[in-house]
């Protein structure tokens, strides 16, 4: 498989992922909720987190911005740990530590494709050249 593949599936399946959880986040579905509500964030950084992982998931899917969707996802997934490691804990209401596994997970193949896409970065990105 060409490098030209692994990079778009990286991004393909960053973007899937973070779409996937909206439905969660838009429905306000009663885990969803426990968790904002757990944080002191419910309704409003439910929604507007909801939103901002939507930009970087759309950023993600094209070439010139995949470097501002993956700083983006790796924000948000970054927060979404730290509450994990201090406010949530690992698992939550009994899902076995999945929420977490999964943002640990999709914030390394952002820092990856972050890398690799350093290049595309504007004032800094010719630093890596």
């Amino acid at each position: 498989m060409s490098n030209k593949y692994v990079k778009l599936a990286l991004r393909i399946i960053i973007a899937v992922i973070l779409l996937q959880t909206l439905r969660f986040k838009f429905t306000a579905h009663p885990e969803s909720v426990y968790i904002f509500e757990t944080l002191g964030l419910e309704p409003y950084g439910r929604i507007g987190i909801g939103i901002v992982e939507l930009i970087a998931g759309i950023l993600l899917l094209f070439n010139s911005t995949a470097w501002l969707g993956a700083g983006i996802t790796m924000g948000v997934l970054g927060g979404a740990i730290m509450m994990h490691l201090t406010n949530l804990g690992i698992d939550v209401k009994g899902d076995g530590g999945l929420l977490f596994y999964t943002a640990v997970v999709t914030f390394l193949l952002s820092a990856m494709v972050l890398w690799i896409y350093r290049r595309d970065i504007p004032i800094i990105g010719q630093k890596f050249a």
